[in-house]
C-alpha cells in the first residue's frame, strides 16, 4: 500500500493490546500512550412523547489508536447512543468525548460510521461512485486522487470488479463492503461500525468478520464497533466493554485478544462466553445502585 493512500491513518503505537488487569499498576499507567478516545463520565438522554430516558450514566471508556473496542450490551443499554455521541450526532447531557485531547461537538470526517442498514449507499450512483464522493465532497482528495484511493480500498474488499455496479444489484453482504470500503477510504481517525453486520445470514456475517480482520490486520486502523452478540464481541474486538440494561453503565472491560474466529468452538471460548453472559444479565440484581465500573482481564487461551 502506498504512503499517499495511507496518509492521515490512525497507526497503532503500542504493538500489543493493553492489559487491563494491570493498567491500575502506576508503571504501567505512566508507560501507556493518551488515549485516542475518550469517554469522560458520559450521560446521554433522549425523549419520547411521555418521558425522558436516560440511556446512559456515566460512562468512561478509553480506545487508544490501533484497537478494536467492542461496546456489547442488551437490547437498550446505550450502546448505540454511545456510539453516535463518538460520532457527533448526539451531545451528553453530562461529560464528554474527546478525540486526541479535543471535545467532540459534531460530526466530522476524523469519524466515519458504518450503519447496520443496507441503504446507506444514494442508489442512483454506482459503487465506484459511492466511495469517491465523500472523498471529493470533503475536500480530502481531488476527483482523479479520489478515484484512485476508491479502487484501492474497493479492491481491499473484493469488489473492485464491481464499481461500475449500483447498489440495487449488490447483496446485503456486498453493500455492506461498499460501505466499509467508503469509510476506509476516508482514512479516519477512528472508524464507527453500528451492528454492521446484525441483519446478515450467519454464513455471510461470518465472512464479514473475516474480512475485517484481515484489512484491520492490514490497514490497523482504530475501531469502535457495537454489537449484542457476545460470540462477535470477542472475536472481534481485543478488547470488549460490558454494559449494564438501562442506563447504561460500564460493568467490566475484558480483554479479548486472545480469541479469534477458530476460537469459537472451543471449550474455553464457551466458558468465557457463558461467564460475559453472567456479567452481563446473572449480576444485575446483585449489583447496587452507583456501584464502580468493574475492570478485569480475562485472556482467551491463558
Amino acid at each position: 500500500m502506498t504512503d499517499s493512500l495511507l496518509q492521515g491513518f490512525s497507526k497503532p503505537v503500542f504493538s500489543k493490546p493493553r492489559d487491563v488487569s494491570r493498567a491500575l499498576q502506576p508503571a504501567v499507567e505512566n508507560a501507556l500512550p493518551a488515549p485516542l478516545l475518550q469517554a469522560r463520565s458520559v450521560t446521554l438522554e433522549y425523549a419520547t412523547r411521555h418521558q425522558v430516558v436516560r440511556a446512559t450514566h456515566r460512562v468512561d471508556l478509553d480506545v487508544y489508536e490501533g484497537d478494536r473496542f467492542v461496546l456489547l450490551g442488551p437490547s437498550g443499554c446505550g450502546k448505540s447512543t454511545l456510539l453516535k455521541a463518538a460520532a457527533g450526532f448526539i451531545r451528553p447531557v453530562e461529560g464528554e468525548f474527546v478525540l486526541r485531547g479535543r471535545p467532540i461537538r459534531a460530526p466530522g470526517p476524523d469519524r466515519i460510521v458504518v450503519f447496520q442498514e443496507f441503504d446507506q449507499l444514494p442508489p442512483w450512483k454506482t459503487v465506484l461512485q459511492n466511495v469517491v464522493f465523500p472523498l471529493v465532497a470533503s475536500g480530502r482528495l481531488p476527483r482523479h486522487q479520489a478515484r484512485e484511493r476508491a479502487l484501492h480500498y474497493l479492491d481491499k474488499v473484493g469488489l473492485a470488479s464491481f464499481a461500475d455496479v449500483f447498489p440495487h444489484q449488490l447483496s446485503g453482504g456486498m453493500k455492506q463492503r461498499v460501505a466499509i470500503a467508503r469509510a476506509l477510504a476516508m482514512q479516519p481517525e477512528i472508524l464507527l461500525m453500528d451492528e454492521p453486520f446484525a441483519a446478515l445470514d450467519a454464513l455471510t456475517r461470518r465472512k464479514m468478520q473475516e474480512e475485517l480482520l484481515r484489512l484491520w490486520d492490514e490497514v490497523r486502523f482504530t475501531l469502535l464497533f457495537v454489537t449484542h452478540s457476545i460470540e462477535e464481541a470477542l472475536v472481534v474486538g481485543n478488547r470488549v466493554a460490558l454494559l449494564s440494561p438501562r442506563p447504561g453503565r460500564v460493568r467490566a472491560e475484558i480483554n479479548s485478544h486472545e480469541w479469534d474466529l477458530t476460537s469459537s468452538g472451543g471449550t474455553a471460548f464457551q466458558a468465557a462466553s457463558q461467564h460475559i453472559h453472567r456479567l452481563l444479565f446473572e449480576e444485575e440484581a446483585k449489583e447496587p445502585e452507583g456501584a464502580v465500573e468493574a475492570r478485569i482481564g480475562m485472556g482467551g487461551r491463558g
